[in-house]
């Protein structure tokens, strides 16, 4: 669900922001890079692939939407701002440890 929800917010931020509808996956290269832009992969196992990182961004994305600490509208302006997806990605991450961490979820 984490890889539909992910690929859905950098859609609709690519549509808003080209001002035409697109349907874009994002790579779990992209996301792993994204990662560690945000100073996160060292909270990850040291021998995880690329994919599992990938997989946790995506999880850790999905669980602060479904908790409502970041809402639907502000991540895509987050990815919005940014022409790069690493770059839009990896402020997103950075957005919700800060958020995660001042809420002691985590």
């Amino acid at each position: 669900m984490g890889d539909a929800y992910v690929n859905f917010i950098y859609s609709l931020a690519l549509s808003k922001r080209l001002g035409e509808p697109l349907g874009k996956k994002v790579s779990s290269d992209v996301l792993a890079k994204s990662l560690k832009k945000a100073n996160l992969r060292d909270l990850l196992p040291s021998r995880i692939d690329r994919h599992k990182q990938a997989d946790a961004a995506e999880a850790l994305i999905l669980y602060v939407w479904a908790r409502k600490i970041i809402s639907l509208d502000e991540a895509v302006r987050i990815l919005e701002s940014e022409e790069m997806p690493e770059e839009g990605f990896s402020l997103l991450l950075k957005k919700i440890w800060e958020k995660v961490k001042s809420k002691s979820i985590i």
